[in-house]
């Protein structure tokens, strides 16, 4: 049995391939399109699953959607009718979920005429979410989480997980979202387009609480775990409030209200200077999140039989809160999925239909690595195609694992490792390309993090990213615990979404992955999970005795790589010194 999960006209469009109860493949449309947070229908990330598992449409049983256009359909109408919502906005709610209903359209279009017996399945946004959490874990129960912005008119959801059986216990409703709030305050501070809300959090560690009054009195919340806005300070219900899902970039125009300028002062302009009061309102925003989200789950916690948490939904990416977790609540082991925000809900639709049909648990997500892998032939080609007047100009040179300079396959990881530590870029395209919003070593930039100078070198070479943005650690697992104050039951963090404080001993010895409050976006590695990636840390670890390396994703303002060629094109245009493709390497400027 076969079944095609996707998330459709909405950002971070995806596919997953699930083969009966395994998940075989795992794709975001925006790496195959190159345009960030790509909404719409994800027709070349299902055409890739296809591809990948060697079938055509027609061998298809189930697709699945990871939404219901008539969930809550109820409380939407009575809300709308009292609340006198913009007739613009209901129309263009309206129309979005009109093209997921029509989704057999869109197959048709693409595929032709499909077989009758295909089936499709409607299943409600934050069911998903928790799928794809708690399906993926290895957990035999939990209490399962998802919060985001909205999806089918609800803003959380929660409930329990038991062996086979996911069962929702209570969502909250549309117009309350700690997501909402977080994209405001995104957009209060001048970082306009979507999915910007991570350099927030990057930016709260350069503030001080001296805002947190005022923004006490835009959200609240209470002891039974409820939280509210107070709704004059926003925009998504009594203004002509629009979000635009189709065939781009996501657009979500304004949704601060006067009121938040009154409360707060002069919104930044993104062309401005950043201030001190832009850093404390940060601050204080990852601050009133972090306090009702606590409050939200040790509510839950109170009503629950199991000490294990799975978080999904576009808040589940807020790796800052997420560290912050077992510490703050009474629950012992918390799982975040790769792909926690809604390219994650494609993979819970496509859970859920295989649960329902066979009756049984999906097997668990144990890599990331989910996506197109390339073969030495593909790399060869690419390579073949750069012209040598190109290679002459850029003083570029091509070598491969054989070669008389790159002997074996030890000698092309001291090649790296030794560049690393000369204080050069490296990038790095191995594998499978991984499954979600992080690089975890395939689709990776990396460097040296004991250089002070590295997040300068990087920024100016590559990344030209504002500076007050960190730079993540991956560290091999089995040393941890030496490096960073994490409990004990919380060590595997595969994923990069939890953050984490360096122990105050190891903090200037890796200067250029440790933020300003001496914490790390970290990553596990272990051998079993990616042995490549974690045979160069242990080369670094034992010419350096440090047991990780800088990891950054493989782009330069734009979707991650995932072919060879856009790692090419990337490696040619930017200033990166080596690129370890495959088993070759591209070197400039460096006599090996």
């Amino acid at each position: 049995m076969n079944i095609i999960g996707i998330n459709a006209f909405h950002a971070d469009s995806s596919a997953v391939l699930l083969k009966n109860d395994k998940l075989i493949f795992a794709v975001e449309e925006e790496r195959l399109r190159r345009v960030k947070h790509w909404a719409g229908f994800p027709s070349l990330s299902i055409k890739l699953c296809l591809k990948e598992a060697g079938i055509d449409i027609n061998d298809i049983d189930h697709i699945a959607i990871n939404t219901n256009p008539f969930s809550n359909l109820r409380k939407k109408i009575l809300y709308s009718s009292i609340n006198k919502i913009s007739l613009k906005f209901l129309y263009s709610i309206y129309k979005n979920k009109k093209e997921r209903f029509d989704i057999k359209k869109n197959f048709l279009s693409e595929f032709g005429n499909l077989q009758k017996n295909i089936k499709f399945h409607f299943l409600e946004h934050h069911l998903c979410h928790m799928a794809s959490a708690y399906y993926a874990s290895n957990f035999k129960e939990a209490v399962v989480v998802s919060i985001d912005g909205f999806g089918d008119f609800s803003s959380a959801a929660y409930g329990y997980g038991k062996d086979l059986e996911l069962k929702r216990t209570k969502r909250i409703i549309f117009p309350d979202s700690l997501g909402i709030f977080y994209t405001a305050m995104t957009q209060y501070l001048g970082f306009p387009n979507y999915g910007d809300e991570y350099k927030v959090m990057g930016l709260a560690p350069y503030g001080k609480d001296t805002m947190l009054s005022e923004l006490k009195k835009v959200v609240s919340w209470n002891n039974q775990g409820e939280y509210k806005l107070n709704l004059k300070y926003f925009l998504h219900t009594n203004k002509e409030f629009k979000i635009t899902w189709d065939n781009g970039e996501p657009i979500v125009s304004k949704n601060f209200s006067d009121e938040m300028v009154k409360l707060l002062g002069p919104a930044r302009e993104p062309i401005e200077k950043l201030t001190q009061r832009d850093f404390d309102i940060a601050k204080c925003t990852q601050i009133i999140y972090e306090e009702a989200l606590f409050n939200l789950l040790n509510k839950i916690y109170e009503n629950s039989s199991s000490n294990n948490l799975c978080i999904a939904g576009g808040c589940g990416a807020n790796s800052v809160a997420n560290g912050k977790i077992i510490a703050r609540t009474n629950f012992d082991s918390l799982y975040v999925q790769a792909a926690a925000g809604d390219a994650g809900g494609a993979l819970g639709a496509a859970y859920l239909v295989s649960k329902k049909i066979l009756n049984k648990r999906p097997k668990s997500m144990l890599s990331p690595y989910l996506g197109p892998c390339y073969k030495d032939k593909d790399i060869s080609a690419e390579l073949n195609s750069i012209s040598k007047k190109i290679l002459e100009k850029e003083r570029i040179k091509i070598y491969k694992i054989g070669d008389n300079k790159v002997k074996d396959y030890n000698k092309f990881l001291d090649i790296v490792v030794d560049a690393l530590i000369s204080g050069l870029v490296v990038g790095w395209f191995q594998g499978k390309m991984e499954w979600g919003p992080r690089a975890l070593g395939n689709r990776s930039i990396l460097g040296d993090p004991r250089r002070k100078d590295m997040k300068d070198i990087l920024n100016l070479k590559i990344k030209k990213r504002e500076s007050f943005r960190p730079f993540a650690p991956s560290i091999l697992k089995k040393n941890v615990h030496e490096w960073f104050e994490i409990p004990k039951q919380d060590f595997e963090v595969p994923y990069m979404m939890k953050v984490y404080k360096f122990r105050e001993e190891k903090r200037n010895l890796v200067p250029a992955v440790c933020h300003v409050d001496h914490t790390g976006r970290l990553q596990t590695v272990t051998k079993s999970m990616n042995e490549r990636y974690f045979d160069l840390i242990s080369l670094f670890f034992k010419k350096t005795n440090v047991p990780m390396i800088l990891n950054t994703s493989f782009n330069e303002n734009e979707p991650i790589v995932c072919s060879p060629n856009e790692s090419i094109k990337c490696f040619l245009r930017t200033n990166m010194d080596l690129l370890a493709i495959g088993d070759y390497l591209l070197v400039r400027n460096i006599i090996l």
